[in-house]
């Protein structure tokens, strides 16, 4: 029991001589032992170290699930060491809202049938971005995660530790100097003096010993960086398969619907990023319009008369591919990515669609997977 109330009693005077010191320091009252530059730099690399990641850390999560109550529900889970549900994502509960729509309204109906088609894209999209966030999680989150609750936490008790090693030391400094003041005015013995020395001696010693596990610590930052620039890499990678699968998902749905007649109206944008800033549909309207043919008709209605098919007097446009397209028959034209070709339009055509020619091939073309050229 005495030992421990001596123990205690030492550790609240250690504690108040600390605290004497740093409001000293903090009035300009009392010296302050300064760190070199290149330690001074490892604790600001550090610093901004641990703040990068916090908030890339805080905003991937938001990314990768925007709901915030979701987020505090697997933050939870998480302290508690369980594992979280299973969740819908929001690409699959949309593709079972159509799914159960078209059965409702008619999946036999245009536009029935249009809705399971998209319900089974939503459902492909869902699914890869359940794999993205899963992979994501895995790769990126949990190793900066890591780095916050285990390194940055060792490195902040070092840190504290050196702190109060500087007190201690600064504290005896202190000592020493007023004691040889006083000798100087003979009111102490030396004896005196030689004890506040040798204090001074064990707190440099206590001082330059934590300065260097600190030190060390702080350089492992560097190994820190090397790490999250692979678990970077790797997110980069799963962030891009997953966009590489929606777009092929879309591009899919895209051509299926693009052969239902009277189900489908193309977008005023292509699917992936556009290369020009005139949209197919609006293009569509202006291209030049040759003489009215025959038994022309929407696709689907009735079989073009290709032979009949001829350039308006007025001009053909040229055009660039922005996606392979697989022609339905033979009154439309294949196309492969980036070649050019040249489109025109014609009186009672469907305006989602063109005539392309490519050599002394032709046939009709969705405009969706065109880019018009001036």
């Amino acid at each position: 029991m005495d030992f421990n109330m001596k123990k205690l009693a030492s550790d609240a005077g250690i504690f108040f001589t600390r605290a004497v010191q740093f409001t000293e320091e903090k009035f300009g009252q009392a010296e302050k032992t300064e760190l070199d530059a290149h330690f001074e730099n490892l604790l600001s690399r550090a610093d901004s170290t641990k703040n990068w990641t916090e908030k890339i850390l805080r905003q991937t999560e938001v990314l990768l699930q925007p709901n915030p109550s979701a987020r505090v529900e697997e933050f939870l889970y998480e302290k508690l060491d369980r594992k979280v549900p299973s969740r819908v994502t929001n690409g699959e509960l949309l593709a079972q809202y159509m799914a159960e729509a078209a059965s409702e309204l008619g999946p036999t109906t245009p536009y029935g049938k249009t809705l399971t088609k998209v319900a089974e894209a939503e459902k492909r999209l869902g699914a890869a971005e359940r794999d993205f966030i899963h992979t994501a999680s895995i790769n990126f989150l949990t190793p900066l995660r890591n780095f916050l609750e285990g390194d940055w936490k060792t490195i902040s008790k070092e840190r504290r530790l050196l702190q109060n090693r500087r007190l201690d030391l600064d504290a005896c400094k202190a000592r020493l100097k007023k004691a040889k003041a006083a000798e100087a005015k003979a009111t102490l013995w030396n004896d005196e003096v030689d004890k506040a020395e040798q204090e001074l001696r064990v707190a440099q010693t206590e001082f330059d010993r934590q300065a260097e596990v600190t030190r060390l610590l702080l350089e492992g930052i560097s190994s820190t960086h090397v790490n999250h620039l692979r678990c970077l890499h790797e997110f980069v990678e799963s962030q891009t398969t997953y966009y590489a699968q929606c777009y092929r998902h879309m591009l899919d749905l895209q051509k299926q619907l693009g052969r239902f007649p009277g189900t489908f109206v193309g977008t005023t944008e292509p699917a992936s990023p556009p290369l020009s800033s005139t949209s197919p549909t609006t293009a569509a309207a202006t291209m030049p319009v040759g003489p009215s043919v025959a038994g022309l008709a929407p696709p689907g209605e009735a079989a073009l008369c290709l032979e009949e098919v001829a350039p308006p007097a007025s001009g053909t446009r040229k055009a660039r591919v922005l996606y392979d397209y697989e022609a339905a028959d033979s009154s439309e034209l294949a196309l492969l990515a980036d070649e050019l070709i040249t489109v025109y339009s014609l009186p009672g055509m469907d305006p989602d669609w063109l005539i392309g020619e490519r050599g002394n091939k032709k046939g009709k073309v969705p405009v969706t997977y065109l880019e018009l050229l001036s």
